[in-house]
């Protein structure tokens, strides 16, 4: 069984609990492989004629310090999804530096929640699945960053680094997964 099947099953036997939607948050350190996997559940969602949904908290965080700001934005969203109002937020343009235009979030059978610290305590009532997927050699996922990022990034993907430790520690995420995936894409465990 693929991460991303473990995942859907395991959402399925939970159902919704942000109002009709059921809300898959996919957390772990930068340079894991979170956006390789929503890719992957998005994927597998289709094949079962799952309508879904995936956010990127990239588009939620005011650039390099909005770590606790996604955080915030993505809150506000949830709690809107589960009152039954209209949802969505402002996309952040990292090239530009500002915020750009609002996206509508539609209530979908499952959203995908991809990215550090889409897991808050202040939202986690919202949240069937929580998955942890961290690749455990720091180097390694700053060189996957840096690919993508240029190495211009390198300051900033060292003190984001440092912010979501903090984070992550803050809220238990990884103590917290019902599901962890490897960086290489395995499973690890499931709860």
């Amino acid at each position: 069984m693929t991460p991303a099947q473990a995942v859907l099953d395991l959402a399925a036997r939970r159902g919704p609990r942000c109002g009709d939607v059921t809300v898959v948050l996919v957390d772990g350190p930068a340079g894991s492989g979170k956006t390789t996997l929503a890719a992957a559940l998005e994927d597998a969602a289709g094949e079962r004629g799952t309508g879904c949904t995936v956010v990127h908290m990239d588009d939620l965080y005011a650039g390099w310090q909005g770590l606790r700001e996604g955080g915030a934005a993505l809150t506000a969203l949830l709690r809107d999804l589960a009152a039954g109002a209209p949802a969505g937020y402002r996309r952040y343009d990292w090239v530009a530096d500002r915020y750009a235009e609002t996206v509508p979030v539609p209530p979908v059978a499952l959203l995908v929640v991809e990215g550090v610290g889409s897991a808050r305590t202040e939202h986690l009532d919202c949240v069937s699945v929580l998955v942890w997927v961290e690749e455990p050699d720091a180097e390694e996922r700053v060189r996957r960053g840096l690919a993508r990022d240029g190495a211009a990034a390198e300051p900033h993907w060292r003190r984001w680094m440092v912010e979501e430790a903090e984070l992550f520690a803050e809220v238990g995420t990884r103590a917290r997964a019902d599901v962890a995936v490897d960086g290489a894409g395995r499973l690890v465990a499931t709860s």
